[in-house]
């Protein structure tokens, strides 16, 4: 391990920081957060409430300036930096159907590298869809060329699919990261929960069970909670959320006559389509939620109902699901908070990389 003279600590940027998951992760694990970009007006202003102190940047990181930078790299010119790329990640999901010459965010890793390459920094860190990695570089995949840029910089890598459940996250999610480091070899951390471990998985229920009830389309008023809101529920909805069973209950569980017309219809051999098994089901209160997406209070759009109230999971309930604390404030109507929550990088995943970080750090001064 190489030896440094700087401080101990770190200071990160945030680049395509969301609403914070990233940063709260970081934070929480005693890493100060010290700048962060972003050009959604809504993740702005949920960051800014949560990260008070931080400096925030609204520009494309297509068009950052040295100038945008420059003074708080002055500032922390001692520290350790690190610099974190989440680059949004729906170009490279499955459902992503649109060509690569279509969606210019599939080039903002690209950008990202560009950065990275101009300040140097001590440490990078990358999360993204399993898929980044797979597009190649001739189909125009970033990640490639972003792995060539950094090996010839001279910083030590290391990269690979997680799920962010075998790191404390109540919830399914498998995630790509990579971890850089300018100062000697660093590996992907080992899992700390599931099955042989020393923490069983967090479930829905250790996550939400006590807040309080609230029916659909209502919002708990008082202020030691949050956000806690639900979605309305058209009448058609209720009746089949209240026609599955409590704990994991879902369409199965419904007479025919309730079932949307797209599980209804046969092909010309006269199967049925079984459509996502997900949509319209409740949680299971002792397992993991399934993955988060930007729809997550939506009980139609995946498996999101809560596990025995006639509703949809709320906002807090969400946030809870993905890690934040209760403190954490969102800002905007409800399918923009919902939408931050679902594009937010899982905290406790993050929490588990900022902690790794801080080992590093702890073993290259000795």
């Amino acid at each position: 391990m190489i030896k440094s003279d700087k401080d101990k600590n770190i200071v990160v940027f945030d680049f395509f920081c969301g609403c914070g998951g990233t940063s709260r992760g970081f934070q929480n694990a005693g890493i100060d957060i010290v700048f962060a970009l972003d050009v959604d007006p809504d993740a702005k202003s949920t960051f800014t409430k949560n990260f008070p102190e931080t400096i925030f940047c609204d520009k494309s990181i297509t068009k950052l300036t040295a100038s945008d930078l420059q003074p708080t790299l002055d500032k922390y010119k001692n520290s350790y930096k690190l610099f974190c790329g989440c680059a949004p990640c729906q170009p490279f999901t499955k459902q992503n159907t649109e060509s690569p010459k279509s969606d210019t965010r599939k080039r903002l890793l690209s950008q990202f590298g560009i950065i990275v390459e101009e300040f140097k920094p001590d440490f990078v860190f990358v999360e993204n869809v399993p898929g980044l990695q797979k597009v190649p570089k001739r189909k125009q995949g970033p990640f490639p060329e972003f792995k060539e840029l950094l090996l010839k910089m001279g910083y030590y890598i290391t990269y690979g699919v997680v799920a962010a459940q075998d790191y404390g996250a109540p919830q399914l999610r498998r995630r790509f990261i990579l971890l850089a480091s300018k100062h000697g070899e660093i590996s992907i951390p080992d899992p700390t929960h599931g099955k042989n471990r020393d923490n069983p998985y967090k479930t829905v229920r250790k996550a939400i069970v006590d807040l309080p009830a609230i029916a659909a389309g209502e919002t708990y008023k008082e202020s030691n909670v949050l956000n806690h809101r639900a979605a309305k529920l058209s009448e058609l909805n209720m009746t089949r959320i209240k026609a599955s069973e409590p704990d994991g209950g879902g369409r199965n569980n419904w007479p025919k006559k309730l079932w949307p017309d797209c599980y209804t219809r046969t092909n010309e051999n006269g199967e049925a389509h079984s459509g996502h098994t997900d949509c319209y089901g409740r949680l299971w209160w002792d397992k993991p939620a399934t993955g988060l997406t930007t729809r997550c209070i939506s009980y139609s759009n995946g498996r999101f109902g809560h596990p025995e109230q006639n509703r949809a999971i709320s906002i807090r309930e969400a946030a809870r699901l993905q890690g934040f604390d209760d403190a954490f404030e969102f800002t905007g109507n409800l399918n923009s908070m919902a939408r931050q929550i679902g594009n937010a990088v899982p905290v406790d995943l993050a929490f588990a990389m900022g902690n790794h970080f801080v080992k590093h750090i702890e073993a290259i001064n000795g």
